[in-house]
């Protein structure tokens, strides 16, 4: 590793940006230097707030700074494309905050300009590196719970319970056609995948629009009317390769849900599962022995991933530390100057991921347009 800093600037500032910089400053090896957001006026209070030394009104500029060495991009979805495309022209590495771009189109000239010119390329599935997610997988890996058969859970929230609730991510031009199906539903997808090491290859889904209006925030601080042409309910099926069928819903429609995701696998041995908002406890579920909760201890799970728990058991880590943990693989990588080409999505997610989550949510799409039929996953 080198002794340099790696020096990362971040494009877009608004909840997840600052998450962004709490992860890479943790590492020690790496800071924050520059941010860029839709207005000077905006970055330079930013920057004074984080103690950031360079504040950038335009996004160009923080690219062409000679002295970024990563680009880390944590805008709405809709951005994604032409800001990776910019940062990959201009030679530097890029992270990009998930879901990777609008289309599956995007999101594959994003990979292919990436690899063309040989920079790291990554995404931030950052729920995969949760410490007992991580054990989950090491220990399915292994054939502790037989082959998987069922792969089911949910990613429940509140925030549009009611119809004066409004954010860009129910805009289809900002965040899609398929909104939370696509946003908070590829972290599920994601992990489906990722713990069970099983592609997904059809699915089939059925969406519901229950607040058809809703009421947007004006500039003069009144509302006007908003109509809702995405999904504020989603109910998936899928296949995976292996035969094993998936059932996820995914809303923010659900009082008392903060931020559930939940993720069981049901084995031909055994079943596990991991909830979300009780990050440091994983179910193992047995038919001819007792059931057990294992709790977070670093001594108790598997030696492949230990190093990911930093504190002793008894000391809650969560999704923060989750983030740390995706930031520290992406960014140790590129310290070590090690060949784009030789990373691992194990590690940590690259396009490629991206890539496939996207084809993912394209069957997903052309199912529910086809009024719940099954439709294969074509990348």
């Amino acid at each position: 590793m080198t002794n340099k800093k790696i020096r990362v600037g971040i494009i877009g500032f608004g909840f997840i940006g600052p998450h962004h910089l709490d992860a890479i400053r943790r590492l020690g090896f790496a800071d924050v230097t520059a941010i860029a957001t839709t207005s000077l006026k905006e970055a330079k209070s930013k920057a004074e707030q984080y103690h950031i030394g360079k504040a950038f009104g335009d996004w160009r500029q923080l690219i062409d700074d000679p002295e970024i060495d990563v680009v880390d991009i944590a805008t709405p979805t809709h951005l994604h494309h032409d800001l990776a495309l910019a940062t990959i022209q201009a030679g530097k590495h890029v992270i990009v905050d998930k879901p990777m771009a609008i289309t599956s189109r995007q999101a594959g000239r994003m990979l292919k300009a990436a690899q063309g010119a040989g920079v790291v390329h990554a995404l931030t599935f950052n729920i995969r590196y949760n410490v007992m997610l991580q054990h989950a997988r090491a220990i399915i890996d292994k054939g502790n719970i037989g082959d998987p058969r069922f792969i089911h859970g949910h990613y429940l929230q509140e925030w549009l319970l009611k119809d004066t609730d409004y954010n860009w991510r129910i805009d289809p031009e900002k965040a899609g056609p398929l909104a939370m199906v696509a946003d908070a539903g590829a972290h599920w997808y994601d992990l489906a995948e990722h713990l069970t090491g099983l592609r997904i290859v059809r699915m089939l889904a059925d969406f519901s629009t229950f607040i058809p209006t809703r009421r947007k925030p004006a500039k003069n601080g009144k509302t006007t009317g908003f109509d809702v042409s995405v999904p504020d309910l989603g109910m998936v099926m899928c296949e995976f390769e292996n035969g094993a069928r998936g059932l996820f819903n995914v809303s923010a429609l659900c009082a008392g849900h903060k931020n559930d995701l939940s993720i069981e696998i049901n084995g031909s041995r055994s079943s596990l599962r991991w909830q979300q908002e009780r990050p440091n406890e994983l179910w193992i579920g047995h038919r001819d022995e007792p059931n057990q909760i294992l709790l977070k201890d670093p001594p108790l799970l598997d030696s492949s991933i230990r190093h990911l728990a930093t504190l002793p058991g008894g000391h809650n880590e969560a999704w923060p530390d989750a983030f740390r943990n995706l930031m520290k693989r992406i960014l140790s990588f590129i310290a070590s100057g090690a060949d784009p080409a030789s990373t691992n999505e194990i590690d940590f997610p690259t396009f490629a991921t991206g890539c496939r989550v996207s084809h993912i949510v394209d069957a997903i799409a052309a199912s529910a347009k086809a009024g719940g039929r099954w439709k294969p996953v074509k990348g």
